[in-house]
């Protein structure tokens, strides 16, 4: 298997669109080579533990609510493209995410990583629920097979946040500076939401390097 690690965080729009795009081409491509794992990037480490209030944030990040929406028009289009169901109507608050991350690490270990990041994408992009809540995760995680009290148990405590923080950090360290970021292999760098038809291209330029190697 060759170790696909993707590089994201659940309140990235584009993170949602560039995972159905992957999504897809995987599911025309069952043999597909990859063991994907899922790494923090958090696109605001500075938050406040309780987040903002969603309209104040865009507007003071693009400038404005004109700019906020010239912002989303594309998100949109794409997301409809895609295929995905999104309400970014429904989300009031813009949260902190270092505690989704922490759930993201943690499912890792239970094999249910890839289900987590999809049921915290739909949390947040189709129902609008702020996934900094304690609640809302110890949900997602019953509804991925964890154990929700494990999980509320970990959240109340400082559990991996360092690791979390470090491993933001890293990513940054390595030139890391946007998401989606794919690492293929640990050495090459695909950024951006790709289409699937690049994703089949990769697919079957691994399989010819297999073959011939």
């Amino acid at each position: 298997m060759i170790q696909l690690d993707i590089f994201s965080d659940p309140i990235c729009p584009w993170c949602y669109i560039g995972k159905a795009h992957l999504d897809k081409a995987l599911a025309a491509h069952h043999d597909h080579p990859f063991n994907i794992r899922w790494l923090p990037f958090m696109l605001n480490p500075a938050m406040p533990k309780d987040g903002m209030d969603r309209r104040e944030y865009l507007e003071g990040k693009f400038g404005g609510q004109e700019g906020a929406v010239q912002a989303y028009l594309p998100v949109h289009e794409h997301a409809e493209q895609a295929g995905l169901e999104i309400h970014l109507d429904k989300i009031t608050r813009t949260p902190n995410t270092t505690d989704a991350h922490r759930l993201i690490h943690w499912s890792a270990i239970e094999g249910t990583q890839t289900a987590v990041v999809s049921a915290m994408f739909k949390a947040y992009f189709v129902e609008g629920r702020d996934i900094s809540e304690h609640e809302v995760l110890a949900d997602i995680a019953d509804t991925c097979a964890m154990d929700a009290s494990v999980v509320l148990r970990l959240l109340q405590s400082d559990e991996d946040k360092r690791e979390i923080v470090e491993r933001d950090a890293a990513a940054r360290g390595m030139g890391i500076s946007s998401v989606p970021t794919f690492i293929v292999a640990g050495k090459h760098a695909v950024p951006g939401a790709q289409p699937p038809e690049l994703w089949t291209k990769v697919i079957a330029e691994l399989r010819q390097e297999t073959e011939q190697g």
